[in-house]
């Protein structure tokens, strides 16, 4: 190459800059997901991975799931510093967690690089059609006011610490008392529901979106402080509790020591992605809004949200261990 460009100049055919090809990024990127494949953290991003591919390179997304995403976030945060190995933080896993078990295998608060936001996607309380018909239930002031008259008839199932805090929250707030049922996971708490053996839970849209639609859930309200773009006429908790807010949050964050040259490309490409007219048509399908921010935007909604956890948890008595 040096030799064509010298060669050229003595031709009197090169001008006085040379803009050589950019040098192509030789190694992968490694995304860890801190969850199981399929859900909304895991699509969402499969989707980025795919649209950054052209500026930075092939982005390799990594399922490590278990003790409630702990396991992911530690490798995440263990990893070496040096831009190839990001991940998933999320409100379960840097918010919740860190309250919720006695034993961290990670500090969420000083062992991660903030890169940007990913998303956001509210909870909603949903019924069982079914038992909602029965008890004449068709709006959240028709639930509360059933619950009151009924104190710790109604029960309600959990399948994470999400789900399981929003119902505490709400029972808090609402003056009501019901029982709480623990799954392991989602999927089968979602399943009791369906089946009627728990009367309601807080679940994200995303999951519950498609038996709302069919009719099998009744949605009473939606968990965040305004109404959702995805499912507008659902009204919010806070039009009945006036400041009620609990939300699922996640996105994108690097092992502590990651140079800033290196987060500020990963941001830009992944704020690009983010900001792009596909992206929010994909994750409307997945219930969830695109939220792109800076790094330090991200970082400042991880220690807020990390304050706000803290007195829910210890006020819920939960434990994880």
């Amino acid at each position: 190459m040096r030799f064509q460009i010298l060669l050229l100049c003595a031709l009197g055919l090169c001008s006085a800059t040379v803009v050589l090809p950019a040098q192509a990024q030789t190694k992968p990127i490694r995304l860890i997901v801190p969850f199981t494949a399929g859900g909304p953290f895991d699509s969402t991003a499969r989707i980025l991975a795919e649209r950054v591919k052209d500026t930075l390179g092939t982005v390799i997304v990594e399922n490590r799931p278990g003790a409630g995403g702990n396991i992911g976030c530690d490798a995440i945060a263990k990893a070496a510093p040096d831009g190839l190995t990001i991940g998933i933080a999320s409100s379960p896993t840097h918010a919740v967690n860190p309250w919720l078990y006695s034993k961290m295998p990670f500090n969420a608060a000083t062992d991660f690089a903030p890169i940007t936001q990913i998303a956001r996607a509210p909870n909603v309380l949903v019924m069982n059609a079914e038992v909602a018909q029965r008890l004449k239930v068709n709006t959240l002031q028709d639930f509360i006011a059933y619950a009151k008259a009924n104190p710790g008839k109604l029960n309600y199932g959990t399948g994470g610490s999400g789900s399981y805090l929003a119902g505490e929250m709400f029972k808090r707030d609402a003056g009501i008392s019901s029982v709480h049922i623990p799954f392991h996971s989602g999927s089968p708490g979602q399943l009791a529901l369906l089946g009627g053996q728990v009367d309601f839970n807080f679940d994200i849209l995303s999951t519950a979106a498609p038996n709302i639609r069919s009719g099998k859930l009744r949605a009473l309200a939606v968990t965040t402080l305004n109404r959702s773009s995805v499912m507008p006429d659902t009204p919010t908790v806070s039009d009945t509790i006036k400041g009620f807010s609990i939300d699922t949050w996640w996105g994108l964050v690097a092992p502590a020591g990651t140079p800033r040259d290196a987060i500020d490309r990963l941001n830009h490409a992944f704020v690009m992605a983010l900001n792009a007219p596909e992206t929010t048509t994909r994750f409307a399908a997945l219930m969830a809004e695109p939220v792109p921010t800076t790094p330090d935007e991200f970082g400042r909604l991880m220690k807020s949200e990390l304050a706000k956890y803290e007195p829910l948890v210890k006020a819920s008595g939960a434990r994880a261990d």
